[in-house]
């Protein structure tokens, strides 16, 4: 156990006018501090994960962080990115600054506002996460580089409609009990399964339900040693990491196999020395519910092209063998880029505290994460356990 997770704090995600990446930023570090019950002074380094690409004219945004408290003035701070794993890189990076020595406590934010943007300037920037010099003229933006991954899927595996609205459906459902989500309906499998008005086809054969919601919101976490960590009123410790990049073309990989996220998830697993069975739940990148569906199979949860049986066998429904995105993942919650993996490592250590309300997972002891960036090309998978 290299540290350990002792305080944390996430506002609601949504449509938020009446903030700013600011205040959203000052508010999530002002009460995971007060969280983790330690003095700003006590903080020996900041890091801040935000993506934004283009969503916030303020491009420089690491020192906004010491707008919580004068008495983060003079700490080290760096921003952080690697498009929609940024908030776990941050976290994984404040994890590096702890285990090196370098730091004994570590304050993580992760932050973006996306809807104060305008719809077409939403899809550019998104698409900014692929590699625009061959995927940069994909119709329907980021939307549209997914569209053709289920697109590439359906041809080698058959139709996976059913498969696709299960999954929307069960986050739906899950996120419902979330009062951190964006959408908190249960839509139910025949709206999500039919295209009507309200669900048309966006990209291929995903439809609006199959898609995450844009977003705006804010989470943090404190970091601290284990030892450290002992004397604190709570700690969740990392078990086991990893961090796997891949090439950023998609014409250079198999973009059906996702190879980094099962290499993360292997190496991962190896750190903490456990097998996927040993995990409670899980929370994974479901940015669109074709990635949902290709993690099962990425993860070891299934055989290639067999993904749906973990959905339609309901294996990954909160009653199931290994719930999946107990949240309501992206899906649901929503999906401000940077925040997204520090709101998941937030919402796993309360699930592993026995604080996570009416998303409790039952007799939650292991808890795994998968967020990534890009089509499977930044891949950082955490493995969560209570210490005390």
């Amino acid at each position: 156990m290299t540290a350990a997770m002792v305080g944390w704090a996430h506002m609601p995600f949504g449509k938020h006018a009446e903030e700013t990446v600011e205040s959203m930023i000052v508010k999530v570090a002002v009460d995971a501090i007060h969280d983790a019950g330690i003095a700003p002074e006590d903080v020996d380094e900041i890091l801040l994960g935000h993506f934004n690409a283009g969503f916030s004219v303020q491009d420089f945004t690491a020192s906004l962080v010491l707008q919580a408290d004068p008495a983060l003035r003079f700490k080290p701070a760096t921003r952080v990115e690697n498009a929609c794993a940024t908030g776990s890189a941050a976290v994984h990076q404040g994890v590096r600054a702890i285990a090196s020595g370098d730091a004994r406590i570590v304050l993580v934010v992760g932050v973006e506002q996306m809807t104060t943007t305008p719809g077409a300037e939403i899809g550019k920037n998104l698409l900014k996460a692929s590699y625009l010099k061959e995927e940069g003229d994909t119709p329907a933006g980021f939307a549209g580089v997914f569209g053709k991954i289920a697109d590439g899927y359906f041809q080698k595996f058959g139709d996976q409609s059913d498969a696709l609205a299960k999954i929307a459906a069960k986050n739906h459902k899950n996120g419902v009990g979330n009062p951190y989500a964006q959408m908190r309906k249960d839509l139910g499998f025949d709206f999500c399964r039919a295209e009507s008005e309200k669900n048309p086809f966006v990209a291929g054969p995903l439809k609006r339900t199959d898609c995450s919601l844009v977003s705006d919101g804010a989470a943090a976490l404190v970091l601290t040693d284990p030892v450290t960590a002992l004397g604190m009123k709570k700690a969740v410790a990392f078990r086991g990491m990893a961090h796997v990049q891949d090439f950023l073309p998609m014409s250079r990989r198999d973009i059906l196999k996702f190879e980094g996220c099962s290499k993360a998830w292997g190496e991962a697993l190896g750190d903490a020395n456990l097998a996927l069975e040993d995990l409670s739940f899980v929370e994974t990148h479901d940015c669109f519910t074709i990635a949902e569906l290709i993690e099962y199979e990425a993860m070891g949860l299934t055989s290639e092209g067999e993904g749906a049986r973990a959905i339609l066998e309901g294996w990954t429904e909160m009653g199931g063998k290994l719930p999946v995105n107990p949240s309501g993942g992206l899906k649901s919650k929503g999906h401000p880029i940077g925040a997204t993996g520090v709101s998941m490592h937030v919402l796993t250590a309360m699930q592993l505290t026995g604080t996570a309300g009416d998303i409790q997972v039952k007799n939650a002891e292991i808890g795994g994460i998968f967020n990534m960036g890009g089509a499977a090309v930044a891949n950082f998978v955490s493995v969560m356990q209570a210490m005390r």
